[in-house]
């Protein structure tokens, strides 16, 4: 999902830098970030780029290590196209997360490619609550969990609206694809139900609308 036209690329959370790196290896955008709050990770990561992606060999796409709070995202700092990278967190967070970045750079031109581990419809629906559109979404299986991967956008020219259960990923091409959205469907209706059960949570609406699917 991560295409073409971008001048900076934050990979948010980055721990290793594992996703920055493989974007930095094929040149991604003309600027990777590497941001994270624990100082000894972005010790070590800048230890690894320097050696790896030393500067003289940086005439075509540059690094640059940011030891921060995602929210504290230096945007303003930078000219051009942002993508956001934020993965590997809860909806609830990611939430945050996304709100705080957009509310303080209003007039910056952002897409998130967004993945939780969890929350995604608490997620979506603050997504369409900004106003963001989608450009494009998946649905993706690992070690026997799922995630929904998104990509969208601070604006709503020529895309489409978030839908807050999701759209593309119940549509499949393959046999295997279909099998990973069935077990999705099953799996997160499952958990609505139990929560419904045991927490007496006001959930009917997103039972129902899950309810709806058709994989």
């Amino acid at each position: 999902m991560v295409t073409a036209g971008y001048n900076h690329i934050w990979d948010c959370c980055c721990d290793h830098g594992l996703l920055g790196a493989a974007l930095l290896a094929r040149q991604a955008a003309p600027r990777i970030h590497f941001v994270d709050i624990v100082p000894e990770l972005m010790h070590q990561l800048e230890n690894k780029l320097e050696r790896f992606y030393p500067e003289n060999s940086r005439s075509h796409c540059q690094w640059q290590v940011h030891c921060t709070d995602v929210t504290a995202l230096p945007l303003g700092q930078f000219n051009g196209k942002h993508l956001v990278i934020i993965a590997g967190v809860g909806g609830d967070l990611m939430t945050e997360l996304v709100k705080t970045i957009y509310q303080q750079n209003p007039r910056a031109d952002i897409d998130f490619l967004l993945c939780p581990v969890h929350h995604q419809f608490t997620l979506r629906a603050q997504l369409i609550e900004f106003g963001f559109s989608l450009k494009t979404e998946a649905l993706t299986a690992e070690n026997h969990r799922f995630y929904e991967i998104l990509l969208v956008s601070t604006t709503q020219d020529h895309y489409l609206k978030i839908n807050p259960i999701g759209n593309f990923i119940w549509q499949s091409t393959t046999p295997e694809q279909a099998k990973i959205a069935a077990d999705y469907l099953k799996k997160t209706l499952d958990h609505y139900q139990r929560v419904q059960l045991s927490r007496h949570a006001e959930v009917q609406h997103i039972i129902d609308a899950y309810s709806a699917v058709i994989t």
